[in-house]
């Protein structure tokens, strides 16, 4: 029997973990030679398991010993999304051949996957046409209604707030490419950027989008709470506590439904990667609106300041870094803009009342996407460590909850 063990499989392994690599490299071609390897589930052999971390080394040894496993470009972009792709490029005179496209894969999505088209032209004006193509995540539709996010799609691009609808296919859609740059994680916390996103926060959630206009975020986690339940194995289940949590939400939502609180319609996920910004015009646009929904707003904004931990282009993008937390000036900037956007400047009172429901909303927001993490470590398949990202938002609640819940907008963390 012939084995092909290279030296590819030992780069990236840790001194510690060269084992790993050994057996992976002995095993006979044979053996890794699948159409499709779910590295989640796949073991080398009754004891050594592949580490999350490693599944790209598994593609790589794959690839190292001419398994003919197909590369992304060969075998993501459905038949379905080709044949828009063609059509659309047969529109644009300046494309010589439409066949011969570009697909480059787009990192950080950890719903669905993304690819920039590409095809060179003939012209002196576009060196090159471009499209975005998404494929949607599977057994992601517990987390949304694809059809109403279709729906927003298309209102926000009526609206000219977002990118033009191009094509659907049966698992995804083909999108306008946007010409300007995706946010950073260092850029949410440039005072500049910050400001223009205030500014486009307090516009997106005056938005009368049609349809109904209740408040979605304890529907949301009571579902998504539901789902977890029933994916979870019992020793998950007792990690993170998943049996006390309905009464966790429950005294949540009581805490935080007293008083007058902003309804809009909110994006839900504001991280980094959904704000692109014309280098140019400093325009901001958000983009992808699968979470979105009328909500509070102090929710939206309390987890667009959580998403400040995460860096989803590092080489951890699962770990979130909580000193990055933005301090109390930097909140109290970015609120003191985004209620300037209404025409007036906003009271002492006004600014502490928002920066304390904001505060108190971080603890929803760490709740909500413990429960995806759960639930996305059973049904996705994109290459992300997601148990242990729910395990740091779920740490992060317990650890920030006595704390936020006393919260004093005069006192600084």
């Amino acid at each position: 029997m012939c084995y092909h063990a290279t030296r590819a499989c030992f780069n990236g392994f840790p001194v510690k973990h060269r084992h790993l690599a050994t057996a992976l490299c002995a095993i006979p071609k044979a053996r890794l030679s699948f159409p499709s390897l779910d590295c989640r589930k796949y073991r080398v052999n009754s004891a050594i398991q592949i580490p999350r971390k490693f599944h790209s080394l598994v593609s790589l040894a794959q690839n190292s010993m001419g398994s003919g496993v197909k590369s992304n470009k060969e075998y993501r972009i459905p038949e379905e999304a080709k044949k828009i792709l063609k059509s659309l490029a047969a529109e644009w005179t300046d494309i010589s051949d439409a066949d011969a496209l570009q697909v480059i894969p787009l990192k950080g999505a950890m719903t669905n996957e993304v690819y920039q088209i590409k095809w060179l032209t003939n012209s002196a004006r576009h060196a090159s046409r471009k499209v975005l193509v998404r494929i949607y995540g599977s057994g992601v539709e517990v987390f949304f209604n694809r059809e109403n996010e279709i729906r927003t799609f298309e209102f926000m691009s009526k609206q000219g707030q977002g990118p033009r609808l191009l094509g659907r296919f049966s698992n995804g859609r083909v999108e306008e490419f946007i010409r300007a740059r995706t946010l950073t994680a260092g850029d949410l916390r440039d005072p500049e950027i910050s400001a223009l996103i205030a500014t486009k926060m307090k516009e997106f959630h005056s938005l009368d989008m049609p349809g109904p206009k209740t408040v979605a975020v304890w529907d949301r986690l009571r579902k998504w709470l539901n789902e977890a339940k029933r994916l979870s194995s019992q020793a998950e289940a007792e990690e993170f506590r998943l049996n006390i949590l309905e009464d966790e939400i429950s005294a949540l939502e009581k805490n935080l439904s007293t008083g007058h609180q902003l309804v809009g319609f909110c994006h839900n996920d504001l991280q980094y990667g959904n704000i692109m910004m014309d280098e140019e015009t400093r325009l901001i646009t958000i983009i992808d609106y699968e979470y979105a929904s009328y909500n509070h707003v102090a929710f939206d904004i309390a987890n667009h300041f959580c998403e400040m931990a995460a860096d989803y282009h590092s080489e951890t993008p699962h770990v979130l870094d909580y000193s990055k937390y933005p301090g109390l000036e930097e909140r109290q900037r970015f609120l003191r803009i985004y209620l300037s956007g209404s025409g007036n400047r906003p009271s002492d009172l006004e600014l502490g009342q928002l920066l304390e429901q904001v505060e108190k909303y971080t603890l929803a927001s760490h709740l909500l996407w413990g429960l995806w993490g759960i639930i996305s470590e059973h049904v996705n398949e994109i290459d992300f460590d997601y148990i242990e990202y729910a395990r740091q938002r779920f740490q992060q609640y317990w650890a920030k909850k006595s704390e936020v819940l006393g919260f004093s907008s005069t006192r600084k963390q």
